[in-house]
């Protein structure tokens, strides 16, 4: 799919930067961290991210690889959401979701690690831009997208498997909602891959697809067509612009005008980190934490 797009379309666009969507190498099929562990998960980097910095090499392209269930030994019993952004001269970062889709995605949150050493949301300095990522879930946080623009992120790039009622229909299509909200309350450019798969696939889920590419205004500059099956979108993305408009713009610059000291929520802490004893991860155990966690509301 690389090759076919960045070849196909070489008439009309320069494609530098390919996006795909969560879940492109294991749908997490099992409630159980051992059993994701036991039978999917994967090191990363890993044979696949090597033919990846293969592609990036051959075309001078970067690739956000969909994401993988990742074992990691360093975190043993530990199940990660892993996505890697792949460039010319090999991985560049590596994002690991902070916010699983609880309770179903028994994955582990670097949150939830004590003392935990990487970025939490890390941000690659490249020749087309600042790229930062998150996944899925993570998009319903105001505070992940913002953290990611205040670390520098001018393009904020999101890999979804996000499914039915939620998806790109009205009229709850959380999917256009949030992707626009984002784009327009950090000033920066979204390309967002979603998975579009068919319910016979996946039951009970169907995955909408509707990938798009969102401008710092909240426009949309491209879309898939709704629905299953694989689909490339390609769109512009104009770094000159964006930041001719960040350094000019007075109103509506909502990264400058944010009052931080006005909000003091974050200073109490709500879904409290697994604790050991929540190792290896299951559903149940998950479920009271949030049960824990609402009683605080």
């Amino acid at each position: 799919m690389v090759e076919q797009t960045i070849v196909g379309y070489e008439p009309f666009f320069d494609v530098r930067l390919l996006v795909f969507p969560e879940f492109a190498h294991a749908v997490p099929a099992y409630d159980t961290a051992r059993a994701l562990l036991d039978k999917l998960a994967v090191e990363v980097p890993n044979e696949h991210t090597t033919a990846y910095e293969k592609l990036a090499r051959k075309y001078g392209c970067y690739i956000q690889t969909g994401t993988f269930l990742e074992r990691d030994a360093a975190h043993p019993g530990k199940v990660f959401n892993t996505t890697v952004l792949v460039g010319p001269n090999g991985v560049l970062l590596k994002y690991r979701k902070v916010n699983p889709w609880i309770p179903w995605e028994v994955h582990t949150s670097p949150h939830d690690i004590p003392n935990y050493a990487d970025e939490l949301f890390p941000v690659a300095d490249t020749e087309l831009g600042k790229l930062g990522v998150a996944i899925c879930y993570d998009w319903l946080f105001p505070e992940v997208t913002r953290q990611l623009a205040m670390n520098g992120a001018e393009v904020l790039i999101r890999l979804s498997a996000y499914m039915d009622p939620w998806g790109a229909t009205p009229p709850m299509d959380w999917w256009t909602l949030f992707n626009r909200a984002r784009a327009a309350e950090n000033t920066a450019f979204v390309v967002a891959a979603n998975q579009g798969a068919s319910l016979e696939h996946y039951p009970p889920f169907s995955w909408p697809g509707g990938s798009m590419l969102v401008d710092y205004d909240g426009r949309i500059l491209a879309q898939a067509d709704p629905g299953p099956g694989e689909k490339v979108v390609v769109g512009p993305i104009d770094i000159g612009a964006l930041r001719h408009e960040r350094a000019r713009r007075q109103g509506h610059d909502m990264r400058a005008h944010l009052r931080s000291e006005a909000y003091d929520y974050l200073n109490s802490e709500r879904l409290r980190p697994a604790q050991a004893s929540d190792h290896p991860l299951r559903s149940e155990s998950l479920k009271a934490r949030i049960k824990a966690s609402r009683e605080k509301l």
